[in-house]
């Protein structure tokens, strides 16, 4: 009988909690999420994530509508037309809203000009790995060897302007050396690419090159952090040998320009105590990435810092994406 008497409690509890928040006037109607990207990827697992438990908090649905392709600008642009009302928001990207600002010769849209910055929800970090029969066993030595033989070296990139691409061009830039873009569609066949041996190296993402480092199939030269990972302590940052070097990929919360502040306060303030929440730690672990929730002033900041590191490296390249 008590035990029955706690969990009715518990449920009075949870209902009061709801109809609390789902009262906040804030929070008036259904919320659409649209993530610029095929369902399976990192932005979208990350918007589902937050959809179930910010629905649960702000007593609205939250329901997640993929909105692929153009490298993300197709969904990013639904969201910059949208009405300011808080319906419609944006799980963009660093190649949705930082990367193709410095690729593409004009966007529908300006990034920081048509969206609110609401918070990051969460960053990683990716990992140089090369063929596990490959002789080159470290940074180091991987440009030693781009110098006595320049073009010898291929690298791999889920495609033209993929991040893995931008991040081998601006280790390309930082080391003063030539190597050998190949292209693959996805990032999945790159590695396929890179264990059969037939590309040099790749930068892949942690929870991709994880578990294939982990069966030996390939080797982990060097990590995109500003300083070793947990999850590699003995694989050495890019950093140690080109000093300054820090590439992260990372997803956040936008809503289009001219939504009311108080809105965006509010929505930030429910998605940071989710960060916090430690289901939703460990699931960001799982993947490899850190939920690192930034306020909508620092949120906008970083956005800008991203355009301006990452149109610096196309540019500096001649990469386009036209």
């Amino acid at each position: 009988m008590q035990r029955r008497q706690f969990l009715l409690t518990s449920g009075a509890v949870a209902a009061l909690q709801g109809k609390a928040l789902a009262a906040d006037p804030n929070f008036r109607l259904p919320v659409r999420l649209i993530v610029p990207a095929s369902p399976g990827g990192f932005t979208d697992i990350a918007a589902r994530l937050l959809a179930e438990r910010l629905s649960s908090r702000i007593g609205q649905p939250v329901v997640v509508d993929n909105r692929a392709g153009a490298s993300g600008i197709i969904g990013a642009e639904a969201v910059a037309r949208s009405a300011p009302d808080g319906a419609t928001l944006l799980m963009g990207s660093i190649q949705s809203q930082a990367t193709n600002v410095g690729m593409y010769k004009s966007l529908p849209y300006d990034v920081m000009k048509d969206f609110a910055p609401v918070t990051r929800v969460a960053m990683g970090y990716t990992v140089l790995v090369v063929p596990a029969a490959s002789p080159i066993r470290s940074l180091s030595g991987l440009i030693e060897a781009a110098r006595k033989q320049p073009g010898a070296i291929t690298y791999g990139s889920g495609g033209a302007g993929a991040s893995s691409h931008l991040c081998a061009e601006m280790m390309r830039q930082a080391a003063g050396i030539d190597i050998l873009h190949v292209p693959y569609k996805g990032t999945a066949p790159a590695v396929q690419a890179l264990i059969a041996g037939q590309i040099s190296m790749l930068f892949d993402t942690m929870p991709s090159a994880l578990p294939h480092v982990k069966a030996g199939t390939l080797r982990a030269l060097a990590v995109t952090s500003a300083k070793r990972l947990d999850a590699l302590p003995d694989v050495p940052a890019v950093a140690e040998t080109l000093p300054g070097f820090e590439m992260a990929v990372w997803g956040g919360i936008y809503a289009p320009a001219g939504t009311p502040p108080a809105f965006v306060e509010a929505l930030n303030r429910e998605i940071q105590a989710i960060l916090k929440d430690p289901a939703v730690v460990q699931r960001f672990d799982q993947l490899g990435f850190m939920p690192l929730g930034l306020g909508p002033r620092e949120f906008g900041a970083f956005t800008q810092a991203e355009i301006t590191k990452w149109t610096q490296v196309a540019r500096a390249g001649k990469i386009t994406a036209e």
